[in-house]
Parts: structure tokens; C-alpha cells; sequence
């Protein structure tokens, strides 16, 4: 520490669902050590304890007001299991509607609200493209902007067809679900979902969904890119040539371990098929290391807290094991994050769209891996194109449904028991693990995407996604480090979902 060129950065991040302090050592200009550090204690499973069974499903979607679909999902499917209830296809193709709207809205207004907002950054003045920049992607006055912000808006509308409201609806009850869509609901939704699919091929791709999924690897992409003016000056188009230019193809690389629990049940005779012929899920559940996948067992799942502010226990923990006792040391420990350290197989692994594509076996974004690395480039690349990889489902799965046909079945008391409902909400792997005993809530856990890429060290003092992903970064300006940013915002933090926030000692504090 006793070297000049050494310097420490506590950088709480903005333009982030919930606060987060991001603290770096800055040697040579790079980083060399990362610390991520959620600001407050999250006690939404302790507030379920000794509470109705069903509880859970009112209050869980209030953990996050941009994902509470996925929670709601999760939710629903723990008590499925507790009960037994056999979930009839209509009401999973409901299920699946609303929680991939949620996915469309927040991949849109994450790309080009909250990550492309730092491409106007003023370390970027002197870039070719930073006016065309500023004209698409200044905060509340882009071009872009403005587009994205009515176009998402519109698609939520069909989670509140369907549900009553978004966010925090309830509608969602084992068993299947609690309305009952009539043709009208129906044709609503599919003007909207139809709507939406145009708007995205023309301003966000410049193609149809057909041609862009005909993008198999790099060099196609490179193809697809210079084919026509309206893939180079799409949205896509746009972000491919900019991030290069500011070198985001170069940051950002991990751990290199990805996980997926799987998402968007397959009903029975829907002609809806995933990409893993095993799976019973439109997005298969999976483990990854690089490429090399691995089959999902959620047995193989464990939260660490030996740097977390929570009491010992010794190692990590199966969430049906595992407690939220809370635990606030001072400064003499190594604790330092109200997160906890979730690992697969002892594993530190990210989440997100990314993952999703590698463990779907994605041809274009194993070929990026394999050929780049994780990189901040091709993680946000993966949230940008994951709607063209759910609208042709949508389309689909909309014309399936039946109004005459049950959207419910009668679901049997939730008896003693335990149960887990896993699924991929916007930012990633999702799961929610529930104990009743004598008609009431003993144990609720939860994991969330953020806690598995946002988390701390662990009992082996292993750092989690983000932060292993910081190691290397260079930092021009200490004064101005986006490249910090650049980093932590593709993997789309949501700490209200790992955290809650608090207003703590802010020296030295550069924003980004």
C-alpha cells in the first residue's frame, strides 16, 4: 500500500436497482482487488416466518418492483410442489406470457436506459460516434430512450390483462392461476405481443427475428453487421460498433462459470420445442464451466456468509438449511456485505441471459465465449438479443390458449412439507425454498440473481462474479472510472432483491 501508484475507490453505483458501493485497489491503474458491498440487511424471509402458507405470494412480489412476476413464479411453484398440484397447460402458458413481458421490458430499458447511458459519458467526447451517441442514449432526452420507455410500457399491459395489475400482482395460486382469460384478454395480448415483435425487428435489430437468428458465430455476426444500413445503424447495430470502439469486448471477463435453473415450462402438445431436446423448459437448467455443461442439481447448492454480516455457521449452507440471522460486526472483521455467497458444487457462478444462452447450447454466444471470454461486450450482447429468442414463443404460446379449457385445477391442501420453486427472472437464477409445518411458514429462503453474481467472498475466500470479473479492469480517470461501471452494469444489478438500502459514511467517493 506504500506504492504510489496504488489507490483505493469506493464507488457506489447509480443507475442500480437498490444501492451499491463497489470498493477497488487500483494499482498501475487496473484493478488488482474488488470488494462488493450491499449497504443493508434484507429480512424478507424472516418477516414469513409463521405466516400463512400462501402469504408468500403477496409478499414476495414485493421484493423487487421490476422482477416480482419472478417472484411471484417462484412463489407459486414452491407451493405446487408442496401440494402436489398438477398445473393445467393453460395456465402455464399464462405463467410463461407474463414472466417473459417482464424479461422484454427489463432487457430493453436496462440496454438502453441504464448501460448505454454510459456511453455518453464525457470520457468519451473525443469518439467518432459519442454526438450519434448523446442523440440516442442522453438520460431522458434520447431518441432511444423516450421509444424504449413507451414500447415497454406497452407490453407490461399484458401482465395486467392477465394478472390484474404489475408490478406485485398475485394472480398466480397453486395449482394454476387466479382469472380467467376470455378471448377478448386473449386478442389483446396478441396485439400486443404482435406489436411489440414489429417495434423490436425494425428499431432495435433492422431485421426480422429470422434473419438475426440466422447469426450462428462471429464471423456471421461480423457479416450480419456490414450486410445493410439498417443493421449497422440499428439499436443493435449501434451498440456492436460503439462497445467495440470503446474496447467493452476487452473487460469484464470472470470466472468463466455460468448457471441457469431453467425457466418457461413446455405444456403438454404445444408446438413449442427448447433448445435442449432433455428439457422440460423452453431455457434448460444447467451448470457450465466455460462451455462444458454440466447436468442442474439444486441439491448442489449452498450459501457461504464468512464474509457476509450474518452469524457463523461454519460453512456454507442448503437453502432448506440455512439461516438470516443477522449479524452487524465493526470494522475488526473480515465481513463485509449484507449479501450472502450462494455457490454451485462449491462454484462461483454468474447468471443472466448470458448463461442462459451457454447452457442453451447457443451457437453465436458459445463461439463468443469460446473466441473472447465473458466479456462485458458479449454479456450485454446476450441481453439485447435474449427478445428474439422469446417472441417467436410468445407468438406461439398466444394462439395456444383456450378459454373454454381450465386455467385451474383444483389444487389439495398445502400440507406439511417442503418445496422449491426455481426459474430465471430477468437477471437470473431465481429460487425460493419453503418449509410448512402445522399450516404455517417454519423456513423460507431465497436466492436471487444479484446475490449469486453480487456476492461476496466465501468460506474460501473465493470472490464472487463481479468481482473476479473487475480483476484487470483499466481505469483511466480514478476521477471518472466507467470502465467500473461498464463492468458491474452488464451483469444488471437489482439490490433490492439482495438488499435493502441505507444512506451510510460516503468519503472518498467517486460516483459512476
Amino acid at each position: 500500500m506504500n506504492n504510489p501508484r496504488t489507490k483505493i475507490i469506493n464507488a457506489p453505483l447509480n443507475r442500480v436497482e437498490g444501492d451499491l458501493e463497489i470498493r477497488v485497489r487500483l494499482e498501475d491503474d487496473r484493478v488488482s482487488e474488488a470488494w462488493s458491498v450491499g449497504v443493508m440487511f434484507r429480512g424478507i424471509e424472516n418477516m414469513l416466518k409463521n405466516r400463512g402458507p400462501l402469504d408468500g405470494l403477496v409478499i414476495t412480489p414485493r421484493i423487487c418492483g421490476i422482477c416480482s412476476t419472478a417472484h411471484l413464479t417462484a412463489a407459486a411453484k414452491a407451493l405446487d410442489a408442496i401440494s402436489g398440484a398438477k398445473v393445467p397447460a393453460n395456465a402455464i402458458i399464462v405463467r410463461n406470457l407474463a414472466l417473459m413481458a417482464e424479461h422484454l421490458q427489463s432487457d430493453m430499458r436496462h440496454g438502453f436506459l441504464m448501460y448505454t447511458a454510459d456511453f455518453v459519458n464525457s470520457a468519451y467526447k473525443k469518439r467518432s460516434l459519442y454526438d450519434e451517441a448523446v442523440k440516442r442514449y442522453e438520460p431522458f432526452k434520447g431518441t432511444t430512450v423516450i421509444d424504449v420507455i413507451k414500447h415497454t410500457k406497452e407490453i407490461l399491459e399484458t401482465v395486467a390483462i392477465f394478472g390484474g395489475q404489475w408490478p406485485h400482482s398475485s394472480y398466480m395460486v397453486p395449482g394454476g392461476i387466479a382469472s380467467n382469460p376470455k378471448m377478448n384478454d386473449i386478442m389483446q395480448c396478441k396485439y400486443l405481443i404482435d406489436k411489440f415483435a414489429s417495434w423490436y425487428e425494425k428499431r432495435i435489430l433492422g431485421c426480422s427475428l429470422q434473419r438475426w437468428l440466422n447469426v450462428q458465430n462471429c464471423a456471421d455476426l461480423d457479416a450480419w453487421l456490414d450486410e445493410s444500413e439498417s443493421h449497422h445503424n440499428s439499436e443493435l447495430g449501434f451498440y456492436i460498433r460503439y462497445a467495440r470502439d470503446i474496447g467493452l469486448d476487452n473487460i469484464g471477463q470472470g470466472h468463466a462459470n455460468f448457471i441457469s435453473f431453467g425457466q418457461l415450462d413446455l405444456p403438454e402438445n404445444s408446438k413449442v420445442t427448447g433448445r435442449s431436446q432433455n428439457s422440460h423448459f423452453l431455457i434448460p437448467a444447467g451448470f457450465a464451466r466455460n462451455t462444458e455443461i454440466e447436468p442442474f442439481d439444486q441439491n448442489k447448492i449452498f450459501e457461504h456468509v464468512a464474509f457476509s454480516w450474518y452469524a457463523d455457521d461454519n460453512g456454507g449452507k442448503h437453502p432448506f438449511s440455512g439461516k438470516t440471522n443477522p449479524y452487524a460486526t465493526g470494522e475488526e472483521s473480515e465481513k463485509y456485505s449484507w449479501t450472502k455467497a450462494p455457490r454451485y458444487d462449491g462454484a462461483p457462478a454468474e447468471t443472466g441471459p448470458l448463461a442462459e444462452m451457454i447452457i442453451s447450447q447457443h451457437p453465436l454466444f458459445t463461439d463468443l465465449v469460446n473466441t473472447m471470454g465473458s466479456s462485458a461486450f458479449v454479456r450485454e450482447l446476450a441481453r439485447l438479443t435474449r427478445p428474439a429468442e422469446l417472441i417467436p414463443a410468445m407468438k406461439q404460446w398466444i394462439m395456444e390458449l383456450e378459454p373454454k379449457e381450465k386455467f385451474y385445477s383444483h389444487s389439495p391442501n398445502i400440507t406439511d412439507g417442503e418445496g422449491f420453486g426455481l426459474t430465471q427472472a430477468s437477471r437470473g437464477a431465481l429460487g425460493h425454498w419453503v418449509s410448512i409445518s402445522d399450516k404455517k411458514i417454519v423456513h423460507y429462503q431465497i436466492i436471487t440473481p444479484t446475490a449469486w453474481n453480487g456476492s461476496p467472498r466465501d468460506a474460501d475466500s473465493i470472490r464472487g462474479p463481479w468481482e473476479e470479473a473487475l480483476i484487470h479492469t483499466p481505469v483511466k480517470d480514478s476521477e471518472n472510472p466507467v470502465e467500473i461501471g461498464h463492468v458491474i452494469r452488464s451483469f444488471d444489478p437489482c439490490l433490492v432483491c439482495a438488499v435493502h438500502a441505507i444512506q451510510g459514511k460516503k468519503e472518498n467517493i467517486w460516483k459512476i
